[in-house]
């Protein structure tokens, strides 16, 4: 069995983005029916795939970094892979989906991903 979830806070933010691999969160507040629906599905995959970091961060305690993200509507994940964030997405996932978030990360080619950020950051605007 995995370790499940983790609370992510401000003050945890960075080392746990810095550590790498896989990292998977959701925006979620108490009051949000939707986001109490998802949380099973949420901890499922997190026991499922031990390897993976799976995040909650409560934007009622951490509205700082539901800011920083600029969540509008929960609930929200964000996924990053070595500390890249590869997307967004508003509203609960059903389990067959989230897995399939799960396999596309997995399956990326980080190299290429990492070449990619570096060169958007390197030519703004630079016919390549």
């Amino acid at each position: 069995m995995g370790a499940g979830t983790m609370e992510l806070t401000e003050q945890n933010f960075e080392a746990t983005l810095q550590k790498g691999g896989i990292l998977i969160i959701d925006f979620w507040a108490e009051w949000c029916g939707p986001c109490r629906a998802f949380a099973p599905v949420f901890e499922a995959a997190a026991r499922k795939h031990a390897d993976i970091t799976f995040a909650k961060v409560d934007t009622e305690a951490q509205p700082g970094l539901a800011q920083a993200f600029e969540v509008q509507a929960i609930p929200t994940l964000a996924v990053f892979r070595d500390g890249i964030m590869l997307g967004r997405n508003a509203g609960a996932l059903p389990g067959a989906a989230l897995e399939g978030v799960i396999e596309q990360v997995r399956g990326l080619d980080m190299a290429k991903v990492k070449a990619e950020v570096e060169a958007q950051k390197g030519q703004s605007g630079s016919g390549a």
